[in-house]
């Protein structure tokens, strides 16, 4: 299987950006891992907060493809636990997923046709964080599950 996770905008801290590949770099030892950047939307000051949505979604869906199978990070998705998490990576490798596209939106979250054509939501936290350290958060969690799922001494329970 082959794991991308999308974001909106780059990440600015260079201790935060250094971590990030650490983790990526550790997780191909297990799967065909990317991280995709997608540019902020340009003149967001003449943009509502729906409009703004739409049109990063437009490139998302333009990233994903049209028979992607994607999940959101939303703060309205299903909690896991990280034994949970590697379930559910299990799960979609055992049905023969060849791509499995996590997505982190822009600063007011996704658009309703994100909403409505995604195949899963994840909540990583009740609380609220910077989109730039959810990057970090979800590549550990990725390489969490697989040390889980490969029972290797990195998760203790």
């Amino acid at each position: 299987m082959h794991i991308k996770l999308l974001a909106i905008g780059k990440t600015d801290s260079k201790p935060l950006q250094q971590l990030i590949e650490g983790y990526e770099k550790r997780l191909k030892h297990y799967v065909k891992f990317e991280l995709l950047i997608i540019p902020d939307v340009k003149n967001v000051k003449n943009l509502s907060k729906k409009q703004q949505k739409e049109k990063e979604a437009i490139h998302i869906l333009k990233e994903i493809g049209e028979r992607g199978n994607f999940i959101l990070l939303d703060e309205n998705g299903k909690d896991y636990s990280s034994v949970g998490f590697s379930q559910l990576l299990q799960k979609k490798m055992n049905a023969g997923l060849k791509e499995l596209v996590f997505v982190i939106g822009g600063p007011y979250g996704f658009s309703d046709e994100l909403h409505k054509k995604a195949q899963g939501k994840i909540s990583l936290s009740k609380m609220t964080f910077s989109h730039q350290m959810v990057r970090l958060f979800v590549v550990e969690q990725i390489y969490r599950a697989f040390t889980i799922l490969k029972n290797e001494p990195y998760h203790h329970q």
